[in-house]
């Protein structure tokens, strides 16, 4: 399996492709990273430094990528945190780029835009720009609640209403593709107090997976779950199953790091997470 992931890069800790390589690779996916920006660590910290690189540097890279004549074997794209509104054509060339050598190659758009309690942290225009053009490529997307939310403007306080939401987004995704919908980090008035939900929804079928909730806030687990959710569904084609895979390992990657304490969640300590679960959890239809 090749996967070409665009996404940010920090030097300390894990976020972005700093979150999502090595578990694709500890899987045994082969992983074309190209990164947006290069910083010091994750926003989150308040202070960083570093550099978001160009849309036009970031397409220079997938040029010289394609011109090794290999995107025919690529597997799919994800994209993730963008840095910059113009970082999102050359995410979309990339797709199209990928897409006409191998027309079988999915595009898993991580809409990355903010969340609750926290708001939009993403730079003017990237919102608009997910909303308005990404999502209408893509083939897979993994927004969280938050996300969904802005990506629809549909409510989401009931399951049903959750559902009704996920059925819009997927309604504006790429005809011909599976149109698979991921929400993470889902709570609505069916939600125990000590537990998170997730939802997955394709071809007219949701799949409802719960596990407890930890106690910690921490960067970088979305990430993870998207390039889990996207390396399961390629690998096993069924959205169900790449829901119980996925966020199985991303629960137990989440447990390691609240039980250690750590302000980063431990992506290479816990990396026996991304193999075998410690505990696997089954997915509800509903």
């Amino acid at each position: 399996m090749n996967i070409l992931s665009i996404q940010s890069w920090v030097a300390y800790g894990h976020v972005g492709n700093a979150s999502a390589v090595f578990p694709l690779q500890r899987l045994g996916a082969e992983v074309w990273a190209v990164n947006t920006v290069q910083f010091s660590n994750h926003t989150g910290y308040g202070a960083w430094t570093g550099q978001v690189y160009t849309g036009e540097q970031v397409h220079a890279v997938i040029e010289g990528v394609e011109a090794r004549g290999v995107l025919g074997r690529c597997d799919a794209v994800l994209s993730g945190y963008m840095g910059d509104a113009d970082i999102g054509a050359a995410i979309l060339d990339a797709v199209e780029r990928v897409q006409a050598a191998n027309p079988a190659a999915l595009y898993c758009c991580d809409p990355v835009i903010g969340d609750e309690g926290e708001g939009v942290y993403v730079r003017p225009g990237i919102p608009e720009f997910l909303r308005e053009r990404a999502i209408a490529q893509a083939d897979i997307t993994t927004p969280n609640l938050f996300e969904l939310h802005y990506l629809t403007g549909l409510p989401t306080r009931t399951l049903d209403e959750a559902k009704a939401a996920v059925a819009a987004l997927q309604e504006r995704m790429r005809a011909g593709g599976p149109r698979s919908v991921l929400v993470t980090s889902l709570t609505t008035d069916a939600t125990p107090a000590g537990a998170i939900d997730m939802l997955a929804g394709e071809d007219g079928a949701f799949h409802l997976l719960r596990t407890p909730r930890l106690p910690l806030a921490i960067n970088g687990a979305g990430d993870a779950m998207a390039a889990l959710y996207l390396f399961h569904r390629l690998a096993t084609g069924s959205a169900r199953e790449a829901l119980a895979a996925a966020g199985s390992s991303v629960h137990g990657l989440l447990r390691r790091t609240a039980e250690a304490g750590s302000r980063e969640i431990l992506t290479v300590a816990a990396q026996e997470e991304f193999v075998h679960p410690a505990t696997m959890f089954t997915p509800e239809a509903v």
